[in-house]
This record gives structure tokens, C-alpha cells and sequence, in this order.
């Protein structure tokens, strides 16, 4: 299929506007890597509603590279969510990665997000879109932006119009970050398609100490938002402590970047 033919390339999409305002400043999706526990998420949620923000992500469902990593509280993890979205009145994020979870999983959370892992998912992608539930597409570790594109063709040709894509570092031979943020896809993005684009410096860097550079300079292109993973107590995290931003941290990079 040609570009002119992909609904991505010929559609101004504004279904998203209710609930990921594109006219309004950049949003900021802050929470921690993973679903640990209530307490966590509680103290999480009270940080981020006095920071003024509204999005809060959390892995209840992590795809692990060793299968003895620690894997996420499965479906407590989402009814966690469910709870902190209720009490607090915030947008949910959280990843699924079977579609036998969708259905259970739109109970729970505002935004599914699909994983780096999962964008070559293709039952996946059909699923949600069949589904009219905003979905978080990230870019998959090894795929070229074209292929990006196709994967949201697989959603919004079912039928689901509400779809966010984030950049978050694809693989090159670079290893002073985890992955390397190509900026380059955002500005193709913004200028080929009307889709939202945020990028996830947590997972595209891998370390804190320079995400304030790399949010200032995403800004300076104009990106409708950040993805960062926030943490009571970075050192205790189950999963990704190296990169995850402590509440101090980021209240700094929040005075910053506003």
C-alpha cells in the first residue's frame, strides 16, 4: 500500500482532543515502571495531583528479557490502576499484551498502551483496534519508521481512530544510552501525519542525569508529550531502578521544562 492510500497519511484525527488536549501544552505521562503495590501507587498518585499533572502510567504486565525478572501483578495491577483512577481522578496508562486481555483491561485503565515488543503484535493491534479505547503505540526497538506507520495502520483500519505513537529509542551500536532516541521520526511524524507523537525518555535513555537536556530539546519540536518513569524510592524498584526519577528529581525537571 502506498502512502497516499494510508489512512495515518490522509486523516486529521481530533477524536483525542477530550481526553489528550493536541492544542494545549505539552502532557507529561509520569508513574513507575511497574505496579509494585497500593502504597506505592497511592504515594505516586498524591505527588503527581499536587504537581498539577493528569496522566499516571504503570506496568502491570511487564515483558521481561529473563523470565525470572520480576513479570508485574497481572490483573491486581490493573485493578490498582483502577483504584488510583477513581480516587484521584486520573488518566490511566498501562500495557496489555495479550488480546485476551483487552476486555478486562478497558474496566481498569483510560489508555492501553501497546509495548516496544508488541508493535509486530499484529493480532494485537487489530484487537484494539476493533476497540474504540485510545491506544499508546510505541515504536518497536528495531523498526523503521515506515513500519511504525503501518503498525497504526493496523489500528485505525480497524476502526480506532484514538491512537497516540511514542518514540521511545530505537537498537543502533550505541551503549552510553539504552537505546538511542531518534528525533528524526518525531519531526516525520509531525509532519507527514496529524497522529500525536510523545516520546518516553525514560527507556530511550535508560539513565537520569540528561533527561532534562533531551526534554528540553523534544519540546523545542513541538511534541505533544513525555513519557517518564517516576518512583517513591528509585533504589527499591522492582524493575529499571537506574531509570527511574525519584519525586525530587523530578519536580526540579518539572520547573525546568514548564
Amino acid at each position: 500500500m502506498e502512502k497516499k492510500d494510508m489512512l495515518v497519511y490522509n486523516n486529521n484525527f481530533k477524536t483525542l482532543n477530550k481526553l489528550f488536549d493536541l492544542n494545549s501544552n505539552i502532557h507529561i505521562i509520569a508513574g513507575p515502571c511497574a505496579v509494585e503495590s497500593i502504597e506505592q501507587m497511592e504515594q505516586t498518585a498524591q505527588f503527581i495531583v499536587k504537581n498539577g499533572l493528569k496522566f499516571i502510567r504503570g506496568g502491570a504486565y511487564k515483558p521481561r528479557t529473563c523470565p525470572y525478572d520480576f513479570q508485574g501483578l497481572g490483573e491486581e495491577g490493573l485493578k490498582i490502576l483502577g483504584h488510583i483512577k477513581k480516587k484521584y481522578d486520573l488518566i490511566t496508562v498501562s500495557e496489555i499484551m495479550d488480546p485476551r486481555d483487552i476486555e478486562k483491561a478497558i474496566d481498569y485503565i483510560d489508555v492501553i498502551q501497546i509495548g516496544s515488543r508488541n508493535m509486530y503484535n499484529y493480532s494485537l493491534l487489530k484487537e484494539v483496534g476493533k476497540t474504540n479505547h485510545p491506544v499508546l503505540l510505541k515504536r518497536g526497538m528495531t523498526a523503521t519508521v515506515n513500519e511504525f506507520l503501518n503498525a497504526a495502520e493496523y489500528v485505525v483500519s480497524n476502526g480506532n481512530t484514538n491512537v497516540i505513537l511514542c518514540e521511545r529509542g530505537i537498537r543502533t551500536f550505541e551503549d552510553s544510552t539504552r537505546n538511542t532516541l531518534d528525533i528524526s521520526c518525531i519531526a516525520i511524524i509531525k509532519h507527514e501525519t496529524s497522529l500525536p507523537i510523545i516520546a518516553d525518555l525514560s527507556h530511550s535513555l535508560g539513565r537520569t542525569d540528561i533527561v532534562l537536556s533531551i526534554a528540553k530539546a523534544v519540546k523545542a519540536m513541538n511534541i505533544d508529550g513525555i513519557m517518564l518513569e517516576l518512583h517513591p524510592e528509585p533504589k527499591k524498584a522492582l524493575s529499571d531502578q537506574q531509570q527511574q526519577l525519584s519525586f525530587r528529581e523530578f519536580e526540579s525537571l518539572l520547573e525546568e521544562i514548564k
